[in-house]
């Protein structure tokens, strides 16, 4: 059995690009804050564009590999195991949706106070040496999301998942104004998901099928049958052409 990549269709490659702007749009029209682990945000971001990576990259590569399904299923497996590798070397990361620098720092110094009363403050970095953690804030500007990486070689693991649910619980008191980039995400997702999704439906209806022209039993049609001549007519008719 062969699996083709290039055969997929375009509106299966941008369906998931469609639902993850539509999530993205949701999270910068959301009141409050939302805070994502760094690991979930990439998985969605890689789920986003999976279908563009299969029809794109993938595509291209598979006549070097082949089209049989396990050469296909380890072209697959090599892609995930770079997004395993990816998520492994990441450093920890929580991602703020739908708030700004400025709006996020006075609640990181609540947290990190609470934490260790001893903190020190460097720019847009904090170090909390009672906890062995060092924390970097990373705005993205007018994106409206900030990053908040643990930094260090010596980073406490406990420590981050404290300072992690600190900074969640410290979110959900905080109110923002909508992102218009929300909207804009929302309806562009939504305008892919519904062409797509329309795509599909029409494709499917233009398509006739393998069975298309058959009849139910599998054989062919009435009328093909009736205008193949039989081999024995074929045979009767070249004796009386010929003579005996």
């Amino acid at each position: 059995m062969s699996v083709t990549l290039a055969s997929l269709p375009i509106w299966v490659a941008l369906l998931p690009l469609g639902v993850y702007l539509v999530a993205l749009g949701w999270a910068h029209l959301s009141r409050r804050p939302v805070v994502v682990a760094g690991t979930v945000d990439l998985v969605a971001l890689a789920a986003g564009v999976s279908g563009l990576v299969l029809a794109g990259p993938l595509a291209i590569l598979q006549p070097a590999v082949g089209t049989a399904a396990w050469a296909t299923a380890i072209l697959l497996g090599s892609l995930l195991l770079i997004l395993a590798g990816g998520l492994l070397a990441t450093r920890p990361r929580l991602v703020v949706y739908n708030v700004t620098l400025e709006q996020l720092r006075p609640l990181l110094a609540e947290v990190v106070g609470k934490l260790d009363a001893s903190a020190r403050w460097a720019g847009e970095s904090v170090v909390l040496p009672a906890r062995g953690l060092q924390v970097l804030l990373d705005g993205r500007g007018v994106a409206r999301a900030v990053s908040v990486v643990a930094v260090g070689s010596r980073s406490s693991p406990e420590a981050w998942a404290e300072f992690a649910r600190g900074v969640r619980r410290a979110a959900r008191k905080l109110r923002v104004h909508r992102s218009p980039w929300g909207a804009a995400a929302v309806v562009v997702g939504l305008a892919i998901v519904a062409a797509s999704l329309v795509w599909g439906l029409v494709g499917l209806r233009r398509d006739p099928g393998p069975e298309a022209g058959l009849h139910a039993s599998g054989g062919l049609r009435v009328a093909d049958r009736v205008s193949v001549p039989s081999a024995g007519f074929r045979h009767a008719r070249a004796r009386r052409s010929f003579g005996p």
